[in-house]
């Protein structure tokens, strides 16, 4: 097409049109008139970049050490030795070494919290599903995912599955701005609600206001009913500022979180919730604390034999 004035008011309405329907899908969330289309084009688009994501990456099977791990804990020690296996045949590439690491990290969260998990990888990142921040996984209805399931890693809590198709499903992650989950502090027990910020922290309302809390506290998840969208105890994030509280109901709290979503590979879909809340015990072990090398002062007195002669 040549560069006409024509042509550009074309691409100027074509864009105005394609804000709008972003716009109209986003505030209508699942309710949206545009859903059955989304879905359409997951069911259309997924298979593609779940093709392209598998001849690019040369180990992307390494997931399948996971995939089918939904059952409970029985299955990890299986897994670990799959992944001992997998790990071998990955060789000394930097990357491979990094994706098997992280999916050791995550087994062993698995096997912590007792969560059942299908793995999978992330595939494509947010501008696809519009200007959230959401991540598309190779795994979708044909391997047991559904809406409203939990996302995690070998760090923590990724987010939750919002739209599935046959062989993908779009991930909508905790640091977006309509993520809302809810949380609880570690020992104290106090509960709150943290909300993404679009960036590197969260935001965590206390119910509270009046709670004591210091930063390097950490959060896990509290759960939801039916353990839909989320399951308990998975690791939040660990508080990085307290707000005061002036009196307000609630307390404010800005909450690193473990994950890094910038830099995402392999997830876990829990798709069979622990049949006890597993509390605090899937935080990560606290480094201890060096402890102080005892000094010892000597004073050196001049011995008499070292006195002058008269």
């Amino acid at each position: 097409m040549r560069d006409t004035r024509e042509s550009r008011l074309l691409l100027v309405l074509l864009v105005a049109v394609a804000f709008a329907l972003i716009t109209v899908d986003i505030r209508g969330g699942e309710r949206s008139p545009l859903a059955g289309a989304r879905q359409a084009a997951a069911a259309a688009f997924g298979p593609v970049e779940s093709g392209i994501a598998t001849v690019v990456d040369p180990v992307g099977n390494a997931v399948g050490a996971v995939r089918d791990s939904g059952e409970r804990h029985t299955r990890i020690s299986a897994l670990e030795r799959e992944n001992a296996a997998l790990k071998a045949k990955l060789g000394s590439s930097d990357r491979n070494r990094n994706r098997a690491a992280e999916l050791d990290r995550m087994l062993k969260t698995a096997g912590t919290g007792q969560y059942g998990i299908k793995g999978a990888q992330v595939i494509a990142i947010g501008a696809a599903q519009g200007f959230s921040w959401t991540v598309t996984i190779d795994a979708g209805s044909q391997d047991g995912i559904a809406r409203d399931m939990t996302v995690l890693n070998g760090d923590g809590l990724v987010g939750r599955v919002t739209t599935v198709g046959r062989s993908t499903a779009t991930v909508l992650l905790a640091n977006d701005p309509d993520f809302t989950v809810g949380t609880r502090m570690e020992k104290t027990n106090e509960i709150g609600f943290a909300t993404g910020q679009g960036g590197n922290s969260l935001r965590v309302q206390l119910l509270n206001g009046r709670a004591e809390v210091k930063k390097g506290d950490r959060l896990v998840t509290f759960g939801s009913s039916a353990d839909k969208p989320f399951v308990p105890g998975v690791p939040v994030g660990q508080v990085v500022r307290v707000d005061p509280s002036n009196g307000d109901l609630t307390r404010s709290l800005q909450v690193r979180p473990f994950v890094g979503f910038s830099k995402l590979d392999v997830v876990g879909i829990v798709v069979q919730a622990p049949r006890e809340d597993p509390r605090d015990t899937v935080l990560p072990t606290r480094p201890a604390k060096p402890k102080p090398t005892p000094t010892v002062t000597v004073t050196a007195s001049p011995s008499a034999s070292a006195s002058p002669r008269s």
